[in-house]
């Protein structure tokens, strides 16, 4: 549905405002100040603790802009007046949004010439919401990309601009497909925008019936349950490397599970989280439906380490008969 109070043409480079805070949001940043378009402003989350100590620090879009100089915003949300009004006297002609994490109201929406455009990580309408990359992974998804879409009051409900696909490759992890995707972000970020330049621009109206939704992850969802099926587990473990990382518990020791391959080979007379196999290939785990080989894991306070490594360490911690449980 194309927005006839747009402009249809312009020449002039755009004055944009760039908003986003991830490592994933960097690469449409980057790609911007490739161009002639001037990012006047950019807008990221207040800085927040992170890290084993907890320090406070810039997120990868603040260090971008303040390596490149240019000024920052960091309000507590776009609904405040004089937040909005903020925005508004900078005159921008373009608003670009890549997993900024707040939600931007109507009123923000109207203030660029040219509207807001988003850049998200799923072939929209599949995997709306927070967490697309883990979701089209848990769910086994094979293919994945990147939507532009132009903004409006809904959760990634707006007129799609452009899109590019990709595989999901069977081993693949959400951490490779995060990489994989934002590469492909960038120039289809500079695309969409010249064809809004030029008058060019279809967007498509997306087909809701066909929306999934991805809410935000929370570390309790990486909780490894045994009773599920060993192929399950395994998306499980490839979803959520590398944040929050797939766990489990021996004897109340926490061991965070980093890769895993499933099997259909069934653990007969065991329970499900029973260790049937220590080898140097990997820890074997009888599931409720076949079994997964651990092939590289964390136990708490070390790093994480191939398994062949951990059997060959002096502390023997994993055995034969040992029994994974769910910390639920």
């Amino acid at each position: 549905m194309t927005d006839t109070s747009r402009p249809a043409t312009r020449v002039e480079p755009l004055r944009i405002i760039y908003a986003g805070t991830p490592e994933f949001a960097t690469s449409g940043l980057n790609a911007l100040l490739d161009t002639e378009h001037q990012v006047i402003a950019v807008y990221t989350q207040p800085d927040r603790p992170s890290g084993r100590g907890r320090k406070i620090k810039p997120g990868p879009v603040k260090q971008l802009a303040l390596d490149h100089k240019i000024p920052v915003f960091q309000p507590l949300n776009l609904r405040d007046e004089g937040a909005q009004q903020e925005l508004a006297a900078l005159k921008p002609d373009l608003m670009v949004v890549a997993a900024y994490g707040l939600i931007l109201p109507q009123l923000v929406l109207d203030i660029p010439e040219f509207g807001c455009i988003n850049i998200h990580a799923s072939l929209l309408p599949r995997w709306r919401g927070a967490a697309p990359i883990q979701y089209s992974v848990l769910s086994g998804d094979t293919e994945s990309g990147v939507t532009i879409m132009q903004m409006d009051k809904g959760l990634d409900t707006g007129d799609m601009l452009l899109k590019e696909a990709c595989p999901i490759e069977a081993d693949e992890n959400a951490s490779q497909l995060h990489d994989k995707l934002a590469v492909l972000s960038g120039p289809l970020l500079v695309s969409a925008i010249e064809q809004l330049m030029q008058g060019t621009a279809k967007p498509l109206q997306q087909d809701s019936s066909l929306s999934t939704y991805a809410p935000k992850i929370a570390k309790q969802d990486a909780c490894i349950n045994w009773h599920r099926s060993s192929t399950e587990i395994s998306l499980q473990v490839r979803a959520f490397n590398d944040w929050p990382v797939a766990y489990t518990e021996l004897n109340n020791e926490r061991i965070r599970v980093w890769s895993a391959e499933p099997s259909s080979n069934t653990a007969q007379g065991v329970k499900p989280g029973t260790v049937t196999e220590c080898q140097a290939s990997g820890i074997t785990v009888a599931c409720a439906q076949g079994t997964l080989t651990l092939a590289k894991i964390q136990f708490a306070g070390g790093k994480a380490l191939p398994v062949r490594d951990i059997l060959n360490a002096k502390t023997v911690r994993l055995q034969q008969g040992d029994l994974f449980t769910s910390a639920l």
